[in-house]
């Protein structure tokens, strides 16, 4: 089994820029995206608990470009758990183009969240929930 989640995409005309290359908001909103396919797929009863009072605060996210997409590449983003401490989890992303010749890594970023609970006016830090922990373990 590989230590990543996956999360597959083809760039679409809409996320390119006036030159023709993948404007560079699109790779965050695709880290995104593969953390809530992640807790669609490996952890859904974390979901019903953010439909409770569970949030999850993004603190940061980072992201380093060594080559460029264009509109129909194929994509793997691979998520990997790089840090769970008892109220933040930190993960860790790679950005792989996919074609017939192989694969090349084309971006690198980061991103860390916090685990918070409580109404939006008085919300405070809460331990990662058990659900999530237990199923980040393999992409650690």
């Amino acid at each position: 089994m590989e230590k990543y989640y996956e999360y597959r995409h083809t760039v679409g005309f809409e996320e390119t820029n006036m030159v023709g290359n993948v404007y560079y908001v699109n790779y965050l909103r695709w880290q995104g995206r593969c953390r809530e396919m992640f807790l669609k797929d490996r952890a859904p009863s974390v979901l019903e608990d953010l439909r409770q009072d569970l949030k999850l605060f993004t603190l940061k996210v980072d992201c380093e470009f060594f080559a460029e997409l264009a509109a129909f590449d194929e994509l793997s983003i691979r998520m990997r758990l790089t840090e769970l401490a008892q109220t933040q989890v930190q993960f860790g992303f790679d950005y792989v183009r996919l074609d017939g010749s192989g694969e090349t890594l084309v971006a690198r970023g980061s991103q860390r969240v916090a685990c918070m609970r409580g109404p939006n006016t008085r919300t405070t830090p809460a331990r990662v929930p058990e659900a999530l922990a237990k199923a980040l373990q393999p992409y650690a």
